[in-house]
């Protein structure tokens, strides 16, 4: 996982969609969080959602193993007190026994041992404490994104289904939970792309191909006419949708 995005952390940090202010108003409500709570954000890439938890004066510790993607981070965020940037893996966090009121994996969680994970995630949290695995997943039904599913079978070797396929394997998130037992959310989260971010955001995905390799011209010369197909004035529509899964392990 630790270079599936090296190469593309900067279109990743500007290109890639946040998340909804419901979501984190939500994270706040539910757990119980305030000023100074410590939360880990695992695989926490550009810190992207570390941002919107910092920005709610929490502390966040950032776990991050991915030396460009944190490194955009510790630029982008050395404003604030609360934010520890921590060279780490999801597995081996290095944080304290007992020591965390809240675990957020945004779109990393795929990646992890999951069983290793758990393991971590229970020595981490303070009694009674969760974990929030998010998305930001495409509209899949949507026509854009199954021409765009197309697009990636037949031009990026490595793709295997978006987010890793894990929209297809929910057996994945019942069994990390306690007893398969979770809350799931899910916000509309659509965005408004010009040509440039629709690029940008598909080519920052850890399965497309990089600038030099034989298949990246063709995967973006098959997103621009996908583009100027769906597209108008200028501008096309994103289908996303923002899923979170919240409980105990």
């Amino acid at each position: 996982m630790i270079e599936n995005f090296s190469g593309k952390a900067d279109r990743y940090s500007k290109f890639r969609p946040s998340y909804s202010n419901e979501y984190i108003n939500y994270l706040l409500s539910e757990n119980h969080l305030s000023k100074g709570s410590v939360i880990a954000d695992i695989g926490s890439g550009t810190g992207i959602l570390t941002k919107l938890l910092l920005e709610k004066k929490l502390t966040v510790f950032a776990i991050e193993p991915n030396d460009d993607m944190r490194g955009i981070a510790e630029k982008t965020l050395k404003e604030y007190d609360q934010y520890k940037s921590i060279n780490a893996t999801a597995e081996n966090t290095s944080l304290k026994n007992n020591s965390v009121d809240l675990i957020t994996v945004a779109q990393a969680f795929h990646w992890f041992d999951k069983e290793k994970f758990r393991l971590e995630c229970k020595r981490i949290l303070k009694e009674n404490a969760k974990v929030s695995l998010v998305w930001n997943s495409k509209d899949v039904l949507s026509p854009l994104m199954i021409e765009l599913q197309e697009i990636c079978k037949e031009t990026c070797p490595k793709f295997k289904g978006f987010s890793g396929g894990i929209e297809n394997t929910p057996d994945v998130t019942n069994q990390f939970f306690k007893n398969g037992i979770y809350e799931t959310m899910v916000y509309r989260n659509d965005l408004e792309m010009d040509l440039e971010g629709f690029l940008g955001r598909n080519l920052s995905s850890s399965f497309s191909p990089l600038s030099g390799e034989k298949e990246f011209e063709p995967y973006r010369t098959a997103l621009t006419n996908l583009f100027n197909k769906y597209g108008l004035n200028g501008k096309i529509v994103y289908p996303y949708i923002t899923k979170s899964y919240l409980g105990f392990v």
